[in-house]
């Protein structure tokens, strides 16, 4: 059983079938099948069932899902170390990044990056907290971005900093650039935040609606967005107020056309947290871009009335 195989067994699954898989690894549709024959054989077990079409996992294929994960992610660790004695600046540095945390800072910092290290090839992913996680343990990230703390074993986890969250509105709101001493004394505005989606917990969509629930808005109007851009266009329209962090709307601030609604019992931040795969290879490239994100993530820091009144989890 070797880690080409396990790879293939793997691309097979998440592309769902054979023949998206061979496109995936410019290989014929034949040649997967055999390798995948091949790996069933060995095993004494069938991996897939075809089900609609489709290729489904057998009892046995989702038992081997995460021991294959992490063979694959061991053997792309070796072959990195390998090559990081040849050359150490040099190679693929993976980053995966929460989608609202893909913002002007995180641009000045891949830029920066760029600039050190010119033959570094650096990609970078958005996904879900949740997802960022996950695209780690797989090996398919090098380093993640995302809110909050993984609690995962597998994964070493670094607050850089925490986000206070602040409550936004259109300049021409009755309540702008104004004070009210309770949150709950919102509810009978209309909001607007991310979707909570069934099998899919995201940290900040869970984070607002617990911050809700612990301030008495347990019954709201609201509006699902599941677009960081969308919300502040709708908020600047007048469509609704939001919760966000004091980075996402900082520059709708500077322009004027978003304003705050200063809450008195609301102390609430995101904590913005690096994660790597524990006993992963980090080449001198990846250290230095975690070095940087560090550095500049790690200048916002909240009060210490934040770091202990702010509900942090869901």
């Amino acid at each position: 059983m070797d880690s080409d195989a396990l790879n293939t067994f793997l691309v097979v699954h998440r592309r769902g079938g054979i023949s998206n898989a061979a496109k995936v690894l410019h290989r014929s549709q034949p040649a997967i099948s055999r390798r995948i024959a091949l790996l069933e054989e060995e095993l004494g077990v069938p991996l897939f069932e075809r089900i609609a079409g489709r290729a489904r996992l057998s009892d046995a294929g989702r038992v081997m899902v995460p021991y294959a994960e992490r063979a694959v992610a061991a053997a792309q660790d070796a072959e990195h170390a390998v090559r990081a004695l040849l050359r150490d600046n040099s190679g693929p540095v993976a980053l995966a990044v929460t989608g609202t945390l893909a913002g002007g800072r995180l641009s000045k910092v891949i830029k920066r990056f760029a600039r050190q290290h010119p033959d570094v090839d650096l990609t970078l992913r958005t996904a879900t907290s949740g997802e960022v996680s996950d695209l780690i343990r797989r090996g398919e990230a090098t380093i993640g971005l995302r809110y909050d703390r993984d609690r995962s074993g597998e994964l070493d986890c670094e607050v850089l900093s925490a986000e206070t969250l602040q409550v936004v509105c259109a300049p021409d709101h009755r309540l702008a650039g104004r004070r009210v001493a309770r949150l709950a004394d919102l509810r009978d505005e209309r909001w607007i935040a991310f979707p909570e989606v069934p099998g899919r917990r995201d940290i900040t969509a869970a984070h607002v609606f617990a911050l809700f629930l612990t301030h008495g808005l347990g019954e709201i109007d609201w509006t699902a967005v599941d677009s960081l851009t969308a919300q502040k266009r709708l908020v600047e329209a007048g469509l609704g107020i939001a919760l966000l962090a004091q980075s996402h709307a900082a520059e709708e601030m500077r322009a004027a056309t978003i304003a705050t609604i200063r809450v008195g019992n609301l102390a609430a931040s995101h904590e913005i947290v690096a994660v790597t795969r524990r006993g992963g290879f980090l080449s001198a490239a990846s250290r230095r871009l975690l070095e940087i994100l560090r550095a500049d993530f790690g200048k916002t820091r909240p009060t210490s009335t934040s770091r202990r009144n702010g509900v942090r989890r869901a």
